[in-house]
């Protein structure tokens, strides 16, 4: 699982050098990669509290579902921040 995540923060960029343009290749930190899958497991678990809920309850509960949502917005943050 962690292989597509470090793929995808991953920078890559292109520098001159002397003779020719080098790309060079930044891995992202240890410490984000795991905070990335921790917020992925998180999403994955509350996605399945709402459902449960939905299921045996029969209504939708909206707090559940901001948590998700706030969650998924700071993961799609991460990347997009990474990449620039």
């Amino acid at each position: 699982m962690t292989d597509w995540i470090r793929r995808a923060l991953t920078r890559k960029r292109l520098e001159k050098g002397p003779r020719a343009r080098v790309i060079v290749i930044e891995e992202p930190n240890e410490k984000l990669v795991y905070t990335v899958k921790f917020a992925l497991g998180i999403t994955a678990c509350l996605s399945a509290v709402e459902v449960a809920y939905i299921a045996f309850l029969g209504r939708w509960n909206s707090e559940i579902f901001a948590a998700i949502m706030e969650l998924i917005g700071t993961v799609t943050g991460i990347f997009i921040g990474q990449k620039s």
